[in-house]
């Protein structure tokens, strides 16, 4: 089984990831954005038992999403990097931002959501 490590920007938070994700894709919500401090975010999205954390504390912020959904984001309690996710709407699956991956080279987007959102100088790639 494929296995894939990752951490936050001070490196004090680490986690493992084995196995494909079971969804992976583009969000170009307002929250990502903010998230991320990006145009958009890769997410990758693993079943709970998917993802181990190896080390660190983590902090926890709870907030209902454009979806309507709640929303959970858990961060470093030292440096701040958001690095898990749970959403409501996907009881039993964690989120990861591809940025935190120590390799993302495996990563293929699958689709693209809130499009209707996006910056305008990100190109949406209508294939997916």
């Amino acid at each position: 089984m494929e296995k894939h490590t990752g951490k936050c920007l001070c490196g004090e938070v680490t986690y493992e990831v084995s196995g494909e994700p079971v969804l992976q894709g583009n969000c170009h919500c307002i929250d990502c954005r903010k998230n991320t401090g990006a145009g958009f975010a890769t997410i990758l999205f693993f079943k709970e038992e998917q993802v181990v954390q190896l080390s660190g504390k983590t902090n926890s912020f709870q907030y209902n999403a454009d979806s309507g959904n709640s929303k959970i984001k858990f961060f470093c309690q030292r440096c701040g990097s958001f690095v898990f996710g749970t959403n409501s709407g996907r009881e039993g699956i964690k989120t990861v931002y591809v940025g935190t991956l120590d390799d993302a080279s495996f990563v293929n987007p699958q689709f693209n959501v809130y499009t209707s959102r996006a910056l305008p100088y990100v190109k949406i790639d209508e294939s997916l």
